[in-house]
């Protein structure tokens, strides 16, 4: 276990690298997003989160991006089918933790084995949809101002149809 001592006495426990070996190819991704993005916000010692973010960083380094690419580049295609579908079972429920395989993405769609460029293509369309979804927020929330600021006659209904448009287009 690693041990981060936090001001208030407290401490925080992350498991070892040399644990994480043993791990399935997804999992110390999965777990260095899921640290990222819901725990480490919730240490208030701001030494405490920068030590947890540095392990984090070594952990990618030196555990899952080398394994990853170990089974992403291998010769055992069953291995890589068996990593690639647990990937895109994960990319359908949170594409956030999958964003670490997104750079290999292009290199197994070129892959001879058929099985691998079709999970390979499932996981890539899950990011553009991913990446749609995001956009379109973005642009409803642009919208949802324009339309407040025409409706208070402070934008000119050319500029709000203009926003409109942009909006619709993308929705489609």
């Amino acid at each position: 276990m690693r041990i981060f001592h936090k001001k208030d006495g407290g401490i925080v426990q992350l498991i070892d690298k040399e644990k994480m070996q043993e791990w399935p190819v997804e999992l110390p991704l999965i777990f260095i997003e899921y640290i990222r993005e819901k725990q480490i916000e919730k240490y208030e010692d701001t030494k405490v989160k920068k030590e947890i973010s540095n392990y984090i960083n070594e952990i990618l380094k030196d555990v899952a991006i080398p394994r990853l690419i170990s089974v992403l580049e291998g010769d055992n295609d069953e291995e890589t089918i068996s990593a690639l579908q647990r990937i895109e079972e994960l990319s359908k429920k949170n594409i956030e933790m999958t964003n670490p395989i997104r750079p290999y993405l292009n290199n197994l769609l070129k892959h001879r084995n058929k099985e691998i460029v079709k999970l390979a293509q499932n996981i890539s369309n899950n990011f553009t949809k991913a990446d749609k979804k995001k956009e379109l927020a973005k642009k409803r929330k642009i919208m949802q101002e324009k339309e407040k600021e025409f409706l208070a006659g402070k934008i000119s209904g050319e500029e709000y149809a203009r926003t409109r448009k942009d909006y619709l287009t993308l929705k489609e």
